[in-house]
């Protein structure tokens, strides 16, 4: 199986940046990742509440 870079609660974290107004483009850059992984795990993670996230991983 492949690993992922990033835990489920360092993703939550970098959605709740972006969320808080943080651009994709400064994220990616920070994190140093590319703007395609934000945009799957905002379409992946986005609906889902942070506490209930970190409960099923």
């Amino acid at each position: 199986m492949k690993q992922t870079r990033y835990t489920d609660s360092q993703i939550i974290s970098i959605l709740k940046q972006n969320e808080a107004g943080t651009s994709v483009a400064d994220l990616c850059r920070e994190h140093g990742m590319s703007q395609a992984s934000v945009y799957k795990w905002r379409s992946k993670y986005g609906g889902i509440p942070p506490r209930q996230l970190l409960n099923a991983a």
